[in-house]
């Protein structure tokens, strides 16, 4: 067995390192392709029973958010995130909301009373199930 030349290692493994880089890039191209990005946030709700929202009442639901009115029996839902940037309001007085990033001030129908602000909080969509359960869709 004879010694290759150092021309003919050279050539060698500069075809090894070649392949080797054609490998690696066809791995990243698979994997490029592959990518399966994260699920975004729910939007469809369980509520529970509708006769835990009693007439008069006003539950603020910090996790969706959300603001849910039970006006005699009506049931209404509006979006907690500010129509200015995004940010999440808070209540303010027993009929209002605020927005702490840049103070917004919302009805509790969702009317803007203060901006920056100018168009009215979302009104989110309720459904009343046969077997008397709530779902809310916030999209």
């Amino acid at each position: 067995m004879s010694i290759p030349s150092r021309r003919d290692f050279l050539k060698l493994f500069t075809n090894f390192l070649f392949g080797l880089g054609g490998l690696l890039g066809l791995g990243g191209v698979v994997r490029f392709f592959s990518y399966q990005p994260d699920p975004g946030p729910p939007t469809e709700f369980d509520l529970g029973d509708a006769n835990d929202f009693t007439p008069g009442s006003r539950t603020i639901l910090p996790d969706i958010p959300a603001v849910i009115y039970n006006n005699s029996g009506a049931l209404t839902a509006y979006s907690l995130t500010c129509t200015h940037l995004g940010c999440t309001i808070e209540p303010d007085g027993e009929a209002d909301f605020a927005c702490p990033c840049h103070g917004s001030r919302y009805t509790k129908d969702g009317s803007v009373l203060k901006g920056p602000a100018n168009k009215p909080l979302r009104q989110l969509r309720l459904e009343k199930l046969e077997d008397n359960t709530l779902k809310l869709y916030t999209n």
